[in-house]
């Protein structure tokens, strides 16, 4: 299906340097878009391809604007570009998704007692147990499992085959992806002369509005108080978030991530792929960190962070490794050294006073 480019512009915001009246049928890569395609331009490195595409309409920034002139399709000038092409994206997927017919599935398996709204749409397999509520418009995908008294708000989507255990709650417009656990028992056990006993974990899983949880991500309940994930986080694909963590508003995790248990991250933070946090941390607001870093202590100033050793030739490594080894040794001999040093400078002053 197409739109007017002057209506899609009016709609994502921006500015129009060409014709409204172009018919733009989707979106496409600058090395792939054609005349009827939009396409943008977020990384100024890539300019080379944005003078030579073939799409119909290109975004992006003010800046690219004046420093690219050989491109001769029309141009939606926008601060961010990228967010642009995201709701451009979304405007596309929207036109052309099949229609959602709502209702329960004859091959799902819904408590009486459980409340699905007349507009959420329930796919085959699924199973929704005593006293679960199901918002208006939802969409629980083939083979999901909804717990007991468990809640999803309105507009929120469920791939197949997730699983949402007994009392946990998850707000509106979510998206939760194929395979994810949402309020498995989190690691709680007691050492009682060798052996570990089992602690319950009565808490739920606490969601807010507009998270997306990716691919086999997990996210423990808490012992007795809920693991929560606040508004606007955006968790990848085979995360482990364990009970009791809090993970501030507009937190975003990239795949791999580990988070122990108790952990309090600040909002707005962002973290690269298997970074991992230790437990009964805290993190503040606006902190970074880079991939494969591990937090082992708590952090009170915003800002980025990194701990890891760059990638070198084995051999290269492993001579690292010696000399960090030795590095105690080496302290302890340069703390001697310095001691000797300041002796000899305290007889050289005396010996000039005499």
């Amino acid at each position: 299906m197409s739109t007017r480019l002057g209506d899609l512009v009016d709609s994502l915001g921006g500015e129009l340097i060409g014709d409204p009246a172009l018919l733009i049928d989707g979106i496409a890569p600058l090395d792939a878009a054609g005349p009827s395609h939009i396409t943008f331009l977020s990384n100024p490195k890539l300019r080379a391809q944005a003078a030579a595409t073939r799409a119909g309409a290109l975004i992006l920034s003010r800046a690219d604007h004046e420093k690219l002139q050989v491109y001769a399709g029309a141009r939606v000038l926008t601060d961010n570009p990228y967010a642009c092409y995201a709701r451009a994206a979304q405007h596309f997927v929207a036109l052309n998704a099949l229609p959602v017919v709502p209702g329960i599935h004859p091959l799902a398996s819904v408590d009486p007692s459980a409340t699905v709204a007349p507009t959420a749409a329930i796919g085959p397999g699924v199973t929704v147990e005593s006293g679960a509520v199901i918002g208006e418009h939802c969409i629980i995908g083939a083979g999901s499992f909804i717990g007991r008294d468990a809640q999803v708000g309105a507009h929120t989507l469920f791939h197949p085959n997730v699983s949402f255990l007994a009392g946990c709650r998850i707000g509106q417009r979510g998206v939760v992806q194929s395979g994810a656990v949402i309020g498995s028992d989190g690691f709680g056990f007691a050492n009682d002369k060798g052996r570990w006993i089992r602690i319950p974990q009565t808490g739920g899983v606490t969601i807010g509005d507009d998270v997306d949880i990716g691919a086999s991500t997990t996210i423990d309940r808490g012992a007795l108080d809920p693991t929560v994930i606040e508004d606007g986080v955006k968790l990848d694909n085979q995360i482990q978030i364990a009970h009791n963590c809090v993970i501030g508003a507009h937190t975003a995790m990239a795949g791999c991530v580990g988070v122990a248990g108790s952990a309090k991250i600040g909002r707005h933070c962002t973290f690269g792929g298997a970074a991992m946090v230790l437990g009964h941390l805290t993190i503040a607001d606006h902190v970074h960190v880079s991939s494969g870093s591990l937090v082992s202590r708590s952090i009170s100033e915003p800002g980025q962070y990194t701990g890891f050793y760059p990638l070198a030739k084995n051999a290269d490594w492993e001579k690292t490794a010696a000399v960090v080894r030795q590095l105690d040794g080496m302290r302890d001999r340069v703390r001697e050294l310095e001691k000797q040093v300041r002796q000899l400078l305290g007889d050289k002053d005396s010996s000039s006073r005499d």
